[in-house]
């Protein structure tokens, strides 16, 4: 027999990790912003071929009676009166230039004394553009072109800045009432200083940005309704329906407000119709961009299913061992210390190198050293509440599948709790 004793039980391998399947390595290259803008190309010309759907089997049998009891009319007319049909439509096409001119059968304000030149510009700046007035000279044309350029930039602007107000407010609304709560409580007795970036930890959620510019659209869009109802002799849905294509720069055309040469209280009603378009495109500008994050959230869940589903083969299994998580990593002070000066550290072993012994000690320095982190942490934590700070700006903005952006975007991504970078 051999002296040897007993051969050692062989060591288990542990298998190997699936590897990433190819789609999954072309996913990883893929910029996030390129798959969430062709995400929503796609989904925008699905929205059109819907759209264009529906408005073409309501609106198509009306368009065709229309010409059907046109065509009919004018040849009626043209046997009644002994016109030739050519010589009429040549008529009617006379007409139509002298419509496009700003000249209509009934009596109509003047389009370009200083009112309604002042009206035309306020349609031309907010991108409006009904279509009513145009200019037909080759100057007023030329002009155009340069005032809209920096008209449309500078009102832009003033929309973005309108929207940047609203929020800042209703973080000032948050923090003054969690500051009587807590007055009230006891917790705050005397009041705070009032400091420089006061309103940096409050950032209200676009739910509630949603909420009250829905709120605020509605209740402006039936109060414009009803004065262009009884002013204008519309109906209150023509009225809803003008007050929709106004305030979100649509502008058809089909319905113009202040058009008539003389109106009862026309100074007030002429003031009247400015504020509500004013606020009214404010507003819905506002609404529009507070939902368009949503949709962005929406692409962002789309995304993050569609990498799931493409990667299922590459999670990790669910009976794998789950590292502890007080354990105090070897050498993590080094690595600290080399990402400080820009030196790239060696590769190491993740199966070895996570985990520690039941019966090894661990030196003083690096128990110490965790601990004082773990330690500063809480201590901000618990400063920033106390100073009512409640969001910690510890997460990037990439993290949450929002860029900085520019613009509304920009402001957005900034000063709402869901988007921003301080989350």
């Amino acid at each position: 027999m051999s002296s040897r004793g007993p051969r050692p039980p062989p060591r288990r391998r542990r298998p190997p990790r699936p590897s990433c399947c190819c789609c999954c390595r072309r996913r990883s290259h893929l910029d996030e912003d390129t798959g969430r803008f062709v995400l929503l190309a796609a989904l925008i010309g699905l929205y059109l071929v819907a759209g264009a759907t529906v408005f073409s089997a309501l609106e198509s049998p009306g368009e065709a009676e229309a010409r059907a009891r046109w065509g009919a009319t004018l040849r009626n007319f043209s046997a009644a009166h002994g016109v030739a049909e050519p010589e009429l439509r040549a008529f009617l096409r006379h007409y139509e230039a002298a419509l496009a001119a700003g000249v209509r059968a009934d009596a109509l304000r003047p389009r370009w004394d200083f009112p309604g030149a002042f009206y035309f510009v306020g349609t031309v700046v907010s991108t409006i553009g009904f279509g009513m007035t145009t200019p037909a000279t080759v100057g007023g044309k030329a002009f155009l072109i340069a005032y809209g350029l920096f008209g449309c930039a500078g009102t832009i602007l003033f929309f973005n800045l309108f929207l940047e107000r609203i929020i800042s407010l209703l973080a000032f609304v948050m923090r003054a009432c969690r500051e009587r709560r807590l007055r009230r409580s006891g917790l705050l007795p005397a009041p705070l200083r009032p400091e420089a970036d006061g309103l940096a930890g409050w950032k209200p959620s676009v739910y509630h940005v949603l909420l009250i510019l829905g709120l605020f659209a509605v209740l402006l869009s039936c109060c414009a309704s009803a004065m262009y109802a009884s002013v204008e002799g519309w109906g209150y849905v023509d009225s809803l329906y003008f007050c929709f294509v106004t305030f979100s720069t649509i502008g058809f055309g089909d319905l113009v407000s202040s058009q008539r040469a003389a109106y009862r209280n026309q100074g007030l009603y002429r003031l009247g119709n400015f504020l509500f378009i004013l606020l009214g495109v404010c507003c819905i500008y506002s609404l529009f961009n507070v939902v368009s994050i949503l949709i962005k959230q929406v692409l962002n869940w789309m995304l993050r299913k569609l990498s799931c589903a493409c990667c299922a083969r590459c999670c990790p299994t669910p009976g794998a061992p789950l590292a502890r998580r007080n354990a105090i990593t070897p050498g993590s002070r080094l690595r600290r210390r080399l990402a400080a000066l820009g030196a790239r550290p060696a590769p190491r072993d993740p199966d070895a190198e996570g985990r520690r012994l039941s019966g090894e000690l661990i030196s003083m320095r690096d128990l110490t050293a965790s601990n004082k982190v773990s330690l500063a942490l809480l201590q901000k934590q618990l400063s920033e509440t106390a100073n009512g700070h409640p969001r910690g700006a510890c997460i990037p903005a990439r993290q949450n599948g929002f860029s900085g952006g520019v613009g509304a975007l920009g402001i957005m991504n900034n000063r709402l709790a869901e988007t921003s970078a301080a989350r």
